[in-house]
C-alpha cells in the first residue's frame, strides 16, 4: 500500500471504519490514539506496517505504531471546559491597562462573591481569571457575560468596545501575595500591598496616583449650584457614599466624597472623570484621589455630611462658606433632558 502522507486518515483509512480518535496527547503532545470499529482492523493495520520495508509517515513524517492498553478512547471534557469556580476572561479590543482590575471585580461582583482576580498579558491579549466561592456562581457568570460588552459608561472615554470571551480555567485557588492594579484578594484585607503600587509606580515604571476611598472632585465652569444632595445623587451611583465635604480652594469649588473602599472609587473616578453634572457641558468633574481616608465631620450641614449615622451634630443653620450660589442667566436656558454623562436637571432660573 505504499507511503501514506497528508493527514492521520490516510495512514488508517485501508484498514477500516475509525470510530474514535485523540490527538495531542503525550508529554510533548505528539502522540495520537486511534480506535477501530473491530479488533482485526486494528490488527490488519499493526501487522501491515510491521512487516513493510517502509514505514508509515504523517505529513512527511515517520510514525510508529504500537497496540494501546486502552479497550476505547474516552474523549472527556478537556480542563478549559470542566465547569470550575475560576473563569478564564480574554478582553478583547483593548489593552492592559484600558479596563482596571476595580471594573472587572465590579461587573462579576454582580453574580457572586468574587474571592480573587489576577491580570496577565498573553498571545491571545488581555486576560484576567476570577475566582469565585463555587462553579454554580461562576457558570451563571460566565453564561451571562460570554460574548457580552462591558458597558460603556465603566470604560474610560478614548477606550473602545471590551467584548468578553470567557471560558472556565483549570485553576481552583489563585495565588495572589499582593494587592496590585494587577492582582487582588478579596478574601484578605491583610495582605501586603505590592511595592509598585506603594510608591505609585504603574506597570510601565512611571508615577501613578495613589488610590484612596476617599475623592477629591473640582467643579470647573460653574454656572448652577453644587450642593451636598446634588454630590450625594450623582456619587451615589457608584456605591455608598458615607460622607460628603465641600470647601474653597484658590477660588474654586472642591468636595471631598468617602466610600466605604478603595474599589468603588475607583470606579467611580473612572466613569465621573470629565464629565458634567448638568446638561449642557456645566459643572464639569475633574477627579482625584485625596490622601484623606476618613472625613472628620461634626456637623451636618451644607458644607459637610455623615450619612454614617455617627455622632455628629444635627443641621447647622449657619451660612456657608461659598457665598451666595451663581444661578444661569435666563439668556442661557439648558436643555431639559438626560445624557449618558449622569447629567440631572439644573433648578429653574428664577
Amino acid at each position: 500500500m505504499g507511503v501514506y502522507r497528508g493527514g492521520t486518515d490516510g495512514v488508517w483509512k485501508p484498514f477500516g471504519k475509525v470510530v474514535n480518535t485523540k490527538c495531542n496527547v503525550g508529554a510533548n503532545r505528539n502522540q495520537a490514539f486511534i480506535e477501530f470499529a473491530e479488533l482485526n482492523q486494528a490488527i490488519a493495520m499493526i501487522s501491515y506496517f510491521a512487516s513493510s520495508a517502509e514505514p508509515a509517515q504523517v505529513r512527511g513524517k515517520t510514525v510508529y505504531l504500537q497496540y494501546s492498553n486502552r479497550q476505547e478512547i474516552v474523549n472527556s471534557k478537556s480542563t478549559a471546559d470542566a465547569p470550575g469556580n475560576v473563569l478564564l476572561v480574554t478582553l478583547e479590543g483593548v489593552e492592559a491597562g484600558d479596563v482596571s482590575i476595580d471594573v472587572l471585580h465590579l461587573v462579576f461582583s454582580a453574580f457572586g462573591f468574587v474571592h480573587k482576580i489576577a491580570t496577565f498579558e498573553k498571545t491571545a491579549g488581555f486576560q484576567a481569571l476570577i475566582q469565585f466561592s463555587d462553579s454554580e456562581t461562576a457558570s451563571s457568570a460566565k453564561d451571562a457575560l460570554d460574548g457580552r460588552s462591558i458597558p460603556r459608561y465603566l470604560l474610560q472615554e478614548h477606550v473602545g468596545p471590551c467584548t468578553l470571551k470567557i471560558h472556565y480555567s483549570g485553576h481552583t485557588d489563585l495565588s495572589v501575595k499582593f494587592q496590585s492594579h494587577r492582582s487582588r484578594d478579596y478574601t484578605n484585607p491583610y495582605l501586603p500591598v505590592a511595592p509598585s503600587a506603594m510608591d505609585g509606580s504603574g506597570q510601565d515604571g512611571q508615577k501613578q496616583e495613589a488610590e484612596s476611598n476617599v475623592l477629591l472632585a473640582t467643579i470647573e465652569n460653574m454656572q448652577y449650584a453644587v450642593t451636598i444632595d446634588v454630590l450625594h445623587m450623582v456619587f451615589s451611583a457608584f456605591g455608598t457614599v458615607q460622607k460628603i465635604a465641600i470647601f474653597e480652594k484658590n477660588s474654586g469649588f472642591q468636595a471631598l466624597i468617602q466610600y466605604p473602599d478603595i474599589q468603588t472609587a475607583v470606579v467611580a473616578k473612572e466613569a465621573l472623570e470629565g464629565h458634567c453634572i448638568y446638561d449642557g457641558g456645566f459643572c464639569k468633574l475633574h477627579i482625584a484621589y485625596s490622601r484623606h481616608t476618613d472625613l472628620n465631620v461634626k456637623i451636618n450641614n451644607d458644607r459637610g455630611r455623615d450619612y454614617t449615622g455617627g455622632n455628629v451634630a444635627t443641621l447647622s443653620t449657619q451660612p456657608s462658606i461659598l457665598g451666595p450660589q451663581p444661578i444661569l442667566t435666563p439668556q442661557a436656558p439648558p436643555p431639559a433632558k438626560y445624557t449618558t454623562a449622569f447629567l440631572i436637571h439644573p433648578p429653574p432660573v428664577e
